[in-house]
């Protein structure tokens, strides 16, 4: 039987996100809070906030995301390193977690009034992976239309950039473009050590024949 990893971590998410819906004890145990962190060495929040979510539109909008993309970078991962395709896979997913929240992390150490939870940090890594993969296919949510994945990109960093400066929000904004940069620099990276594909050189071929096209 061929193992999904991302059908298992939507299940995983879904299994942990849904009762801490209605226990306040849960959240309070695996959200992201950097002052725990700092101060009591409690370094698996960084983990944990990823898999519970504010309620189930944060849920299902973060859970058929990655499913959605995750299953593409799950296959093409296979294809590129073969055996070690789905366990790099799962790594990206893990270690996004991690240094998506990096930033904010040393930003709010102190601050005892941040928390911050959900996958989305995790979930822009693989859609950027996707993007450098498949530069030209067609990538949409619901404040920017289907298009191609290199412009999406482009323009869904500078509305992130501009409401992560603008603050006042709710959303972690920082989370979504530094895990959107680790994935683009993990799977660069994977694929120099691992492979002979040089992904930034086919990214900006599949682009420039996207562009000569018209």
């Amino acid at each position: 039987m061929n193992l999904n990893i991302t059908l298992a971590i939507v299940i995983i998410t879904c299994l942990v996100s849904v009762p801490a819906f209605s226990s306040q004890k849960m959240i309070d145990d695996l959200i992201f809070y950097p002052p725990s962190i700092y101060r009591r060495n409690q370094w698996y929040r960084f983990f944990t906030c990823g898999f519970i979510h504010a309620d189930w539109m944060h849920l299902a909008f973060n859970m058929i995301a990655l499913y959605s993309f995750g299953n593409y970078i799950e296959d093409a991962f296979t294809q590129i390193f073969g055996g070690m395709g789905k366990l790099l896979y799962l790594i990206l997913y893990i270690t996004s977690l991690f240094f998506c929240l990096l930033p904010t992390y040393l930003k709010h150490r102190d601050n005892a009034y941040y928390r911050s939870l959900g996958a989305s940090g995790a979930v822009s890594a693989i859609v950027f992976a996707f993007i450098l993969l498949f530069p030209t296919e067609k990538v949409g949510i619901i404040f920017l239309p289907g298009l191609p994945g290199f412009i999406f990109g482009i323009l869904y960093l500078v509305i992130s950039s501009v409401l992560a400066n603008r603050g006042g929000s709710h959303i972690n904004h920082s989370a979504h473009i530094w895990g959107a940069v680790y994935g683009i620099i993990f799977t660069i990276i994977a694929a120099f050590v691992l492979t002979p594909y040089n992904l930034p050189q086919l990214f900006l071929q599949q682009v420039q024949n996207y562009l000569s096209s018209f």
